[in-house]
């Protein structure tokens, strides 16, 4: 399996944090030196794991920010 490389770009939000120290986080991540795209996902102190997220695009975003605000 090849090594997958990413950079934090930019953390937006840190939505909530586990009694074992992993953070739910909205960052802007560089995925394989791609373009940056939006991505929510937890994450463990200092950043050396991650669990299971979801990355989208800024369009993507703005939909479910549109979808959001409809609903609540």
């Amino acid at each position: 399996m090849a090594e997958l490389k990413y950079e934090i770009i930019e953390t937006i939000a840190v939505l909530s944090e586990s009694p074992k120290g992993w953070t739910k986080e909205l960052n802007l991540v560089s995925w394989n030196g791609r373009s940056p795209k939006y991505d929510l996902r937890d994450w463990a102190p200092n950043h050396e794991k991650m669990g299971k997220g979801v990355t989208l695009s800024e369009e993507e975003l703005a939909k479910l920010k549109d979808v959001l605000n409809n609903h609540l």
